[in-house]
């Protein structure tokens, strides 16, 4: 079996620990994976020690030529995207559909960013004295802690590596514990592209051990997080005594609102890939159905009898369209949410039950569940389950539905289906999230544009796009006088 170590100053070396953990496969826990290192706070201050040394030099590498690695690196990401597919598949359980998008998506994040190298743009604006000139540019920050969830294991970690890279920052990087294997295959094109020792540090192991350590070094100048809500406030408030730039990127409870209005197949198909794509563990995921009355028994038939028909399984298989949750605890979550939705009274119409004989014996699977007739202040209307649970609501109007949307604590993504162009651009004005989609699910995100949420999903930082950029790097303003005298601002303007 394969033992994997750490990345730090250049050398894959094992924990001070000496000890590992197991990465086994969701969908047949008898396959492991692999053996990788329990790390210790003293490996974590031994990364940070050396992206601080490669600092110095990495911040004096021009952006276009930092921006080089990063193209190759996508190129090589490419070259080898069926194996890092089924690498990730075998570790997280997502269909190989699914996780060659994940894999594509890095390749395009990495591509985006290797462009931003030579577009980080500043300002330059007329002053208001004679001979000075005034511009703007930005500036690195140091070290950058980056923590990623198990979800999107490459892809996430595409969306933080990459922008902190090209503005000149270096990297610490803690994985999930439940997919650190293609966290490794993605340090491993880094390097092989040819990032300096140093730059990008991996570190293994849990979040008790690794992550608060992470968070809390003095030498750490920002903190890029994607996981749950509650963790994320910690992360805040581990980070808030040093001033930190802190970037979270956590929760939803997203709604797609259905009119009456609405190309009701083409719902249907936009709620079984948002609610159940990933087995419903995205943050996008949709798991909030409001249905217009009019239209509510048509549409919930519908949707019953198509999910009833998805085929369930290991990722791996090409027929399979729905793999494993990703953990045995995730899959007692899950349960226990199915569990309080009968309880709450919401009306079970498809599935509801764990998979635990024949080929789903050695698993975590769970058959995909709907909830009908849900109010909207149910728990498993209001909490996010990350599993494969879809609640339906009923709605009288465009209105109420708007309501029931921004009816949560969290803000991420959002999106109706509907032929009416006035009530679209009314719900793109009035719901209260980060993202928001037209006749499409609420997952689908591309990489050129801001990802994020408002609420409990974010503290207002934006990933992708150039609003990536904002977060691993700082603004300065500068002033050139070539008067060759003293100019007062605000007071010598004549």
């Amino acid at each position: 079996m394969t033992t994997y170590n750490n990345l730090i100053d250049g050398k894959w070396v094992p924990s001070a620990s000496g000890q590992l953990f197991e990465n086994r496969n969701p969908a047949d826990d008898r396959e492991l994976v692999g053996l990788f290192q329990k790390s210790t706070r003293a490996d974590v201050q031994c990364a940070i020690d050396a992206a601080q040394r490669a600092y110095t030099s990495w911040r004096l590498v021009p952006a276009p030529r930092r921006a080089e690695i990063l193209l190759r690196a996508s190129q090589l990401i490419a070259e080898r995207k069926e194996s890092l597919a089924r690498d990730m598949t075998r570790e997280m359980g997502k269909i190989l559909d699914e996780t060659r998008g994940d894999v594509q998506e890095a390749i395009d994040m990495t591509a985006f960013m290797a462009g931003e190298g030579r577009r980080q743009y500043g300002q330059t604006a007329p002053s208001e004295l004679r001979d000075k000139f005034a511009m703007s540019v930005r500036q690195p920050l140091g070290v950058s802690s980056v923590i990623t969830p198990w979800n999107f294991p490459m892809a996430i970690p595409s969306w933080k590596i990459a922008p902190a890279l090209v503005c000149g920052n270096t990297v610490v990087f803690k994985p999930a514990t439940l997919t650190p294997l293609s966290a490794v295959n993605f340090v491993k094109i880094l390097e092989e592209a040819g990032l300096p020792p140093g730059v990008v540090n991996l570190v293994t192991g849990g979040g008790d051990e690794v992550g608060d350590a992470l968070t809390a070094a003095s030498e750490v100048k920002v903190v890029s997080f994607t996981g749950s809500t509650g963790v994320g406030r910690t992360v805040s408030e581990k980070t808030a005594p040093s001033f930190k730039k802190t970037h979270l990127e956590m929760g939803g409870k997203n709604v797609i609102m259905i009119m009456d209005d609405a190309n009701l197949d083409l719902a249907v198909d936009g709620c079984v890939w948002g609610g159940f794509g990933t087995s419903g563990q995205r943050c996008t995921a949709a798991s909030r159905v409001v249905v217009h009355e009019k239209v509510y028994r048509t549409f919930l038939d519908r949707f019953v009898s198509r999910v009833k028909r998805l085929r369930v399984g290991n990722g791996l298989e090409s027929e399979v369209e729905m793999g494993p949750v990703v953990s045995r605890a995730q899959l007692e979550t899950v349960a226990r949410y199915v569990d309080i939705g009968r309880r709450e009274g919401a009306k079970l119409v498809c599935g509801g039950n764990v998979l635990s004989s024949g080929s789903y014996a050695h698993g975590y699977f769970h058959e995909p569940t709907i909830f009908a007739d849900v109010a909207p202040t149910m728990r498993v209307a209001q909490e996010e389950i990350f599993g494969p649970v879809v609640s339906v609501i009923s709605c009288r109007s465009f209105e109420e539905a708007v309501a029931i949307g921004n009816g949560v604590e969290y803000g991420l993504s959002a999106s109706i289906y509907t032929q009416d162009v006035n009530r679209a651009f009314a719900a793109m004005r009035d719901l209260y999230t980060g993202i928001f989609y037209v006749n499409a699910p609420t997952i689908g995100a591309e990489v050129h544009l801001p990802f994020g949420g408002t609420k409990n999903t974010g503290n207002g930082h934006r990933e992708a796009g150039t609003a990536a950029l904002d977060v691993f790097s700082e603004w300065k303003s500068i002033y050139v006088d070539f008067s060759g005298k003293l100019q007062r601002a605000q007071i010598d303007t004549e």
